[in-house]
């Protein structure tokens, strides 16, 4: 039994040593057949220029407000619609008067009747008395009294009168004296309620003044919020105005490209609403901190002109410049075979084409930045035929006469 064992053993080695010969013969047969394939290639150079970073910013307005009225009242009349551009004083809303104008006039009476008590003409209510009627007719009484007083002091003296008669009059004299006084303190409060009284002029007529509502600045209404005839609370939002000009470029500054942003800094961007244009804006504000999420430095800027095409709410491309002359690899355009959302470089190297994924960098004409790490200056990247290769797969240049 241990000899037939041993000689299927052998049979079974023999068969698989022969079965692994025609695999490999079958595979330098493959090998043999793969053809070289047929490409153009250029070389990779360097060039220097400005190291720049692309952001994304937006537009703002420089001002934007929700116009309102500092008292309660019913929409007589709007005189401004969504999209219409307004001056500064331009009058947008007008509430119900009516009301407004009643209490205005029932506080000048007010006024009025208080003047009249002191003895003022309300055509010179500014003007402070020294003496009103009754001040006069106190001090006509206490000067009588007064002469009694001093009269009586020298008879009593003598004896001519009684001692009992003497202190009537004394009486009377004290009495007369802080008649007079009273009248005098009356006119310090009569005074002060007429001050209090053209503070309630003052009011009224400022409330009648706000239910006039003007526009704050020079700008564009952006909403319209109220109708006619509806009745609104204080402060009730009527119309949203937005100042268009100048514009303001807000801007989020990646962390390591914060040192290169300071105020006065000009910042170039462009928009898909104006292709092929690009625009200026001057930073005025930077934030002292960097947003703790995203690691970003937040910049504001003006805009130096006034572009129509220009709105507060679009998204544009800002470029920051981080250097002014970097040096960069760079392959031609044709270079750059797309596949799957990958972007890759085929580089012709001892006969083979060796397979670079890159992420492609700024763009400079028909030549695009690749990354130094990948691809080197001098390098023979590929230009033509990248769909029929694959990493490790033989290549023949094709001559440059035969282009």
């Amino acid at each position: 039994m241990r000899a037939g064992f041993a000689l299927m053993a052998l049979i079974f080695l023999v068969a698989v040593g022969c079965g692994r010969q025609k695999q490999d013969s079958k595979a330098e047969a493959s090998t043999a057949s793969v053809q070289p394939v047929e490409v153009r290639v250029a070389t990779a150079e360097v060039r220097r220029v400005p190291r720049t970073l692309s952001v994304t910013g937006s537009l703002w307005p420089d001002e934007t407000v929700q116009v309102s009225a500092e008292v309660a009242g019913r929409v007589a009349a709007i005189h401004a619609d969504f999209g219409q551009r307004v001056r500064k004083g331009d009058v947008l809303v007008e509430l119900d008067k009516r009301e407004l104008q009643l209490q205005l006039e029932r506080a000048r009476a007010a006024l009025a009747q208080a003047l009249a008590r002191i003895g003022l003409d309300p055509s010179r209510e500014e003007v402070v008395p020294e003496t009103t009627p009754a001040i006069r007719q106190a001090q006509a009484a206490y000067e009588d009294a007064k002469a009694r007083y001093e009269s009586a002091l020298k008879l009593v003296k003598t004896g001519d009168i009684a001692e009992q008669r003497f202190i009537e009059i004394e009486k009377a004299y004290q009495a007369r004296e802080a008649a007079l006084e009273a009248a005098r303190h009356e006119l310090r409060v009569q005074l002060a309620a007429i001050q209090a009284l053209r503070a309630e002029v003052r009011l009224a007529e400022k409330r009648l003044a706000d239910a006039t509502v003007r526009a704050p600045f020079d700008g564009a209404v952006a909403a319209r919020l109220v109708a006619p005839g509806q009745y609104l609370r204080e402060n009730t939002p009527m119309l949203t105005l937005v100042k268009t000009h100048p514009l303001r470029l807000r801007v989020e500054i990646p962390e390591t490209a914060a040192a290169q942003v300071r105020v006065g800094s000009t910042l170039r961007f462009t928009t898909d609403a104006a292709p092929g244009e690009q625009f200026e804006a001057v930073v005025r504000e930077l934030n002292p901190t960097l947003e703790a999420r995203s690691r970003s430095l937040t910049a504001e800027a003006r805009l130096k002109t006034n572009d129509p095409r220009l709105k507060p709410g679009m998204f544009v491309q800002v470029q920051l410049t981080l250097a002014d002359d970097s040096s960069v690899v760079v392959v031609p355009r044709e270079a750059l075979y797309q596949i799957a959302g990958l972007t890759k470089v085929f580089v012709v190297r001892d006969g083979r084409a060796v397979e670079q994924k890159i992420v492609p960098g700024m763009e400079l004409g028909a030549w695009v930045e690749a990354p130094a790490s990948q691809i080197r200056p001098g390098d023979m990247v590929v230009v033509s035929g990248q769909a029929s290769l694959v990493n490790g797969a033989p290549v023949r240049i094709r001559p440059a006469r035969e282009r």
